[in-house]
């Protein structure tokens, strides 16, 4: 048992399935790390959530200031958690990294949030590549008018670990840079 199969694991409990170890998450997605600690199947301290926490390169978990509770900061499928980000001014463009086969779906649709709350867009290319490249195939990074989006009236949130959110990005503010 390694870092990244423990982190998938927690990623997988709190972001999607939480029933599989009858683990209750509140509104803002946090669960209690006890319970985890209790009833996973993977031999799981405090110390190792923490570390697992502090370690990790995209900050996907946050513990509570009380420390007696984890939540997965963004990308929650389950429909009990409906995290409130908080609302905030973006930069003028923001990156999604995807695989070259859906472009030109992407281009009829636009960026769907998919069996998620919202569509995840990064700060810079660098970290949209990291996404795309999590899957086979070859990686394109968009670029994504978050100025015009934002005057056009969207909202855009800002998770606890600095990814851009918004519910859907129209096809006219997509072009694709790689």
């Amino acid at each position: 048992m390694n870092n990244i199969e423990i982190s998938k694991y927690l990623s997988y409990i709190l972001r999607h399935k939480p029933e599989i170890i009858k683990l209750k998450l509140d509104k803002e997605g946090w669960g209690d790390i006890q319970y985890i600690i209790d009833n996973s199947e993977m031999k799981l301290s405090y110390d190792i959530i923490k570390e697992i926490v502090d370690t990790n390169d995209k900050k996907r978990f946050s513990i509570s200031e009380d420390g007696t509770k984890i939540r997965a900061n963004q990308g929650h499928t389950t429909k009990d958690v409906d995290i409130h980000f908080k609302k905030s001014i973006p930069p003028i463009i923001l990156y999604h990294g995807t695989k070259e086969e859906f472009f030109s779906s992407i281009m009829k649709k636009g960026l769907l949030p998919m069996e998620r709350q919202y569509v995840h867009l990064s700060n810079d290319i660098e970290t949209a590549k990291k996404v795309g490249d999590r899957r086979k195939g070859k990686t394109i990074i968009l670029s994504i008018d978050a100025k015009q989006m934002l005057a056009d009236g969207i909202e855009f949130y800002i998770s606890d670990n600095n990814v851009w959110l918004v519910k859907e990005v129209n096809k006219k503010y997509i072009d694709i840079i790689k």
